[in-house]
C-alpha cells in the first residue's frame, strides 16, 4: 500500500506563491510516476501536472503552464508542486497522486493512489 501525504496548502494573495509537498511512504516511489490534481468547489477533479519516474519528463495543464512547476526528490520520496503567480481561480483542494506506470503522461491512465488533499485558497 502506498500512502501519500500532502502539505503546504494555505491562504495566499493573488500573485503570490506556494509550494505543495507530497511525501510518499514507499521505497518504490522511484518507479512511480506522480501527479497533482485539483478540485474546485462544485466541480469535478481535474488534472494539473505529471512527472515521470525519473523526473525527465513533465506535463502541465494549459491553464498553469508558465506558473506551476512539478518536481521530485527521490532521496526523500517527495514530489513538489511549485505554484507562482497564483490566481483566485486556482483556489481548490489539491491532491497528490501516484501511478504504478512510471512513463510519460498518458491522459487515459488513472492514478492508482491518492492523497487526502490540501486546500489552497487565493484571495483577490
Amino acid at each position: 500500500q502506498v500512502q501519500l501525504v500532502e502539505s503546504g496548502g494555505g491562504l495566499v494573495q493573488a500573485g503570490g506563491s506556494l509550494r505543495l509537498s507530497c511525501a510518499v511512504s514507499r521505497r518504490t516511489f522511484a518507479n512511480y510516476a506522480m501527479g497533482w490534481f485539483r478540485q474546485i468547489l462544485g466541480k469535478e477533479r481535474e488534472f494539473v501536472a505529471h512527472i515521470n519516474w525519473s523526473g525527465s519528463s513533465t506535463y502541465l495543464t494549459k491553464s498553469v503552464k508558465g506558473r506551476f512547476t512539478i518536481s521530485r526528490d527521490s532521496a526523500t520520496n517527495t514530489v513538489y508542486l511549485q505554484m507562482n503567480n497564483l490566481k483566485p481561480e486556482d483556489t481548490a483542494v489539491y491532491y497528490c497522486a501516484a501511478y504504478r506506470y512510471g512513463g510519460t503522461y498518458d491522459y487515459t491512465r488513472e492514478p492508482d493512489y491518492w492523497g487526502q488533499g490540501t486546500q489552497v485558497t487565493v484571495s483577490s
